[in-house]
């Protein structure tokens, strides 16, 4: 359904420094910078990028909005939080739990970017 998610960066360094970590925790490779505005993180599954807003005003974040990614195991879900907290992400919502869901039991977490992106990292348990 999805081609790519791109999140606008007030501080493209700040951001990349917090994806690279936390991105870095589940597997994907660093981001690869483009026109010195924008890094791309590129997974078999989709792209990821964030960007400096191309129209020149300044960046936010949604309201109400979340961008989730996928984690392999609990241990990679602790480990996405972790290097988050440790890279300028700040707590969202709730740490790392255990909750039954409509698609079954799942381990996650809630986390913001440095510019206050709401992200979830979710492993499906028993997949």
């Amino acid at each position: 359904m999805f081609t790519h998610i791109m999140l606008g960066a007030q501080d493209l360094e700040a951001s990349r420094k917090f994806y690279d970590a936390a991105l870095g925790a589940i597997g994907i490779a660093p981001g690869a910078l483009s026109n010195e505005t924008r890094y791309f993180y590129r997974a078999p599954t989709g792209v990821f990028a964030i960007s400096i807003p191309i129209d020149g005003e300044e960046a936010t974040y949604a309201n109400g909005g979340t961008v989730s990614f996928r984690a392999h195991s609990e241990a990679q879900v602790d480990a996405f939080y972790a290097a988050g907290l440790a890279n300028g992400g700040t707590p969202c919502v709730s740490g790392p739990n255990h909750r039954e869901g409509s698609i079954g039991p799942v381990y996650l977490a809630w986390i913001r970017d440095p510019l206050g992106n709401k992200l979830c990292v979710l492993y499906k348990m028993n997949t």
